[in-house]
């Protein structure tokens, strides 16, 4: 197996998971906390899907399809565009809410392009330093795989959520 094609199967991992996490869930499921201070399964699914689009999006050197996309438009969040839930807290977590078929459906866009962009790849390509602010600085596969990495924690974090709520 050729590094592009390890890339292709790991990242086809996560949107399983996050279907499994959504599908079927009303809002008031997929915006639900088992404390006040935690997350909920939308903004988790919100939040990896917006990292893995804002991440590529860099990478690739593309508009997010988050904006792109109209994905912006149809949540209708109260954040600006560029925002990627990253340091949120409780208060922000909860404004977070949509349909399944909405968080489902910007995932699917976003792993669409993901994969496309996967398909280009060679293993030479991932040495290529795309974020000088570390030292050492960023490559891509570093990056790919620190994106990759967040989307499955996040996905696993949605799936435990959904099942405990379900279970109340």
């Amino acid at each position: 197996m050729d590094t592009r094609d390890l890339l292709l199967e790991a990242y086809g991992r996560i949107p399983p998971l996050v279907h499994a996490a959504v599908d079927g869930a009303d809002e008031d499921l997929l915006a639900a906390r088992l404390d006040p201070g935690g997350n909920t399964v939308a903004w988790l699914v919100w939040h990896l899907t917006r990292v893995q689009d804002d991440h590529l999006s860099e990478v690739i050197g593309a508009e997010d399809v988050w904006t792109a996309g109209g994905w912006a438009r149809r949540f209708a969040l109260p954040f600006d565009d560029a925002e990627t839930g990253y340091g949120m807290g409780p208060e922000q977590v909860g404004r977070v809410r949509a349909s399944a078929e909405l968080l489902g459906g910007y995932h699917d866009a976003v792993h669409e392009r993901t994969a496309g962009y996967l398909r280009t790849l060679s293993a030479d390509d991932l040495d290529r330093v795309v974020d000088e602010r570390w030292d050492p600085p960023v490559t891509l596969g570093v990056r790919l795989v620190s994106v990759l990495d967040d989307d499955l924690e996040h996905a696993g974090q949605a799936a435990f959520l959904r099942g405990t709520l379900e279970r109340r």
